[in-house]
């Protein structure tokens, strides 16, 4: 079978000259303008390889590794970015956040081929302990087939702080977060999921009761993977070990980047960033704009400041047109304008 190759390029000449070199190496391909079309058929698709920009509209290339990373069944396609800028702290960066390689445009026709070819005979080689070729997406099917379905109720709490972890949780439908409460009756938001996380591993990677409490934020169906079984079955598959080793330090590196803007971000910067971060996971963007439905106090807990902080910020930017109010539902007038806000 042709293997699968997945270019995300908002240049048109670039996108389709790369294509068109593919196919004549045989390889089948898929294009996207835009990183936010990239993630659809990333997921969509399960391409053996991903060529990405840096640089894009919409959804850039460290916002779609990030995306790519936190969903299980994409996690361990090899990814490799390609981008005009030549500075080492860009490529680092990508590195660092999980990048298998880079390719600095303009690139030539071996250069490219070389990258891809080379980047997935490593892929082969590393498929399990006894260095067979295994599809990790059916690995990931396999392994939720081992756990038990569980509807819960908006609202609803899942597990608490010092909970003793015999589970390791996949969302299959709506939407859950985890938090920290503290004893004034503030709330941090640890962390978002959507429907194809799973959350709960960190606990059980370090035998240690929860330190955080989870609970939905909308109507959803939890699949409950028992400890034991999740636990062998990442002994037998290599390749389902990596992904979770790239989810746990994607999350360690969230909880970093989470700590830095509460000490140097302003509330704006932070409210402004936590609509982007509700929109990027639970709506859709799409011409600059999105609607999320999220309750005010859930909002603070995201940002770590008051209620009554955030709704002074939300009048803002309303006062500004950066957003549209109607109870629980807020319309997001201009993303990218909102990612722009100085710190």
């Amino acid at each position: 079978m042709k293997k699968k190759v997945l270019i995300i390029e908002d240049n048109d000449d670039i996108r389709e000259s790369t294509a068109e070199i593919l196919s004549l190496a045989d390889y089948e391909t898929f294009t996207a303008s835009n990183g936010k079309i990239g993630v659809e058929l990333a997921i969509k698709h399960h391409p053996d390889l991903i060529l990405c920009d840096i640089m894009m509209p919409e959804l850039d290339g460290y916002g779609v590794l990030y995306l790519l990373h936190k969903n299980p069944q994409t996690a361990a396609i090899p990814f490799i970015f390609i981008t005009a800028k030549s500075e080492r702290a860009d490529m680092r960066k990508g590195m660092e956040m999980g990048a298998d390689d880079y390719l600095t445009k303009p690139f030539d026709d071996i250069e490219l081929l070389n990258a891809i070819e080379g980047r997935l005979k490593k892929s082969k080689t590393s498929g399990n302990f006894n260095g067979t070729d295994i599809d990790t997406k059916s690995l990931f099917t396999e392994l939720i087939k081992k756990g038990k379905s569980r509807i819960l109720a908006n609202k609803q709490i899942i597990y608490v702080e010092e909970d003793e972890p015999n589970h390791v949780y996949y969302l299959k439908k709506g939407q859950v977060k985890t938090y920290k409460r503290f004893k004034d009756g503030r709330e941090l938001s640890s962390a978002l999921y959507q429907p194809g996380d799973f959350f709960g591993y960190e606990s059980l990677f370090t035998e240690r009761a929860y330190e955080d409490n989870a609970a939905t934020l909308a109507d959803c169906e939890l699949i409950l993977i028992p400890k034991s079984e999740f636990t062998d079955y990442l002994y037998q598959h290599q390749p389902l070990s990596a992904a979770f080793i790239r989810l746990l330090s994607g999350s360690v590196r969230d909880k970093e980047n989470q700590m830095l803007q509460l000490a140097y971000f302003s509330v704006r910067k932070r409210v402004a960033d936590a609509l982007i971060q509700v929109a990027e996971k639970f709506s859709s963007i799409e011409n600059d704009s999105a609607t999320i439905k999220i309750s005010r106090d859930d909002l603070a807990a995201i940002v770590g400041t008051a209620s009554e902080t955030v709704s002074r910020m939300l009048a803002d930017f309303k006062e500004e047109k950066l957003i549209e109010k109607s109870g629980n539902a807020i319309k997001i007038m201009a993303v990218s304008k909102l990612k722009n806000i100085k710190q």
